[in-house]
């Protein structure tokens, strides 16, 4: 691409090929939607071919063992076991799914962030209507300068009437890792159960359902494992899985099979959908384990350091200071813009960095000062020339304003 404007070339990287992304775009916004390369979009087609060829015979025969063969090998990326996991359409499904299972009543408190993501809040507050339970906001600073204060922020809001925490792993509008790992230790020492926010974990950063020992925990495929749209996955502790349903109920309530738990007879089958997203899920592991000679780790950690590059970049040409320290950040880093920029509004922004620069980046607004943020994602087809486009597009658009 070549704007006339700023007369910047860009030479587009050579993995850019194997996505189906509009090579006249500048894609710095991974983090949103994710991208799915053509070789796992492809393996979905040939799927979808079979089940139309022969609708009776590929829900009756082929089905469950192509859902069973993505499970498995989902949990053993993950590090859990299968029989704890189903797969739902998106994360916010997946919290909505255990949120509505629960039994709230007035004396309960849900604890969360003012950094939650907003669907999610949006069913707390359902929640909270329907039930009469209390929403408790923990206040988290931004910006910060450790995660310590995540910590302090979260543990200050505790009660004993605090019955369940919703908390992001990874925020959406600042782009925090959160210190999930000792998050959830803290708050099950004080008897609390925890629902994590996984959207944009998987494939981010190395994920260990172990390790991190939540309660519920719902997370995309879509986003940074690239699987196709509609694949997320649900995990659920084994002693509450009885407790816990899908939003649909269907056939699995009153299954008289033995060979599967109640929790996955009813989640794997709420009626007639394309499940083929879930069956691309191994596909998908596999692709991008095979993009670096050090796999998925190795991916990561280039990622990691390209976000890390460009968010050094756009501070130093809007002369603004990180907002978090580095081991906070995965593959998305966001930067608070400038005040001259902020008074124009947030789809302002975006707009103009499409309309006039052909760059896809995602603008945040934020309640607090900084009031406006720009929120870049590091994907392997991305490059560093990429992100000093942008910075010069910003400038540009900071002097316009300036005028």
């Amino acid at each position: 691409m070549k704007d006339k404007k700023l007369n910047f070339k860009l030479q587009p990287s050579s993995y850019q090929e194997l996505w189906s992304l509009d090579t006249n775009v500048v894609f710095l916004n991974h983090g949103s939607y994710g991208a799915c390369p053509k070789a796992v979009l492809a393996v979905q087609q040939n799927l979808r071919s079979q089940l139309e060829q022969d609708p009776v015979n590929f829900f009756g025969k082929k089905w469950e063992p192509l859902l069973d063969n993505a499970r498995s090998k989902l949990a053993a990326f993950i590090n859990t076991d299968a029989q704890d996991l189903v797969f739902v359409p998106n994360a916010t499904t997946g919290v909505n799914s255990v949120l509505r299972s629960l039994t709230f009543s007035s004396d309960d408190e849900i604890l969360t962030t003012n950094h939650e993501y907003n669907a999610c809040r949006n069913a707390l507050n359902f929640i909270a209507n329907c039930t009469g339970a209390r929403i408790v906001v923990a206040k988290i600073p931004f910006p910060l300068e450790s995660p310590q204060q995540i910590i302090a922020a979260v543990l200050e809001k505790v009660s004993s009437k605090t019955r369940l925490a919703l908390l992001d792993h990874i925020t959406s509008q600042t782009g925090l890792i959160f210190p999930i790992h000792q998050l959830v230790k803290e708050l099950q020492a004080r008897g609390i159960e925890t629902l994590i926010d996984g959207a944009h974990a998987l494939g981010m950063i190395p994920l260990n359902m172990q390790e991190i020992g939540a309660t519920y925990y719902s997370g995309n495929c879509h986003k940074w494992l690239s699987a196709p749209k509609g694949a997320a996955f649900l995990y659920v502790r084994r002693d509450k899985q009885p407790e816990i349903h899908p939003l649909t109920i269907s056939h699995g309530a009153n299954s008289l099979r033995t060979d599967k738990t109640r929790f996955q007879l009813e989640f794997d089958w709420t009626g007639t959908d394309d499940s083929t997203a879930y069956m691309c899920v191994p596909e998908a592991i596999a692709f991008m384990s095979s993009l670096l000679p050090g796999g998925w780790l190795e991916l990561m950690q280039r990622n990691h350091q390209l976000v890390l590059q460009a968010r050094q970049l756009l501070c130093t040409a809007l002369q603004v200071q990180p907002p978090c320290p580095e081991q906070m950040i995965g593959s998305m880093a966001v930067v608070p813009m400038p005040v001259s920029l902020e008074n124009r509004g947030y789809m302002w922004l975006h707009d103009e960095l499409y309309d006039q620069f052909g760059i896809q980046v995602q603008v945040v607004p934020w309640q607090e000062s900084p009031g406006m943020l720009i929120r870049i994602s590091a994907q392997i087809y991305n490059t560093l020339e990429q992100y000093q486009f942008l910075a010069k597009a910003l400038k540009s658009l900071l002097k316009t304003k300036d005028k």
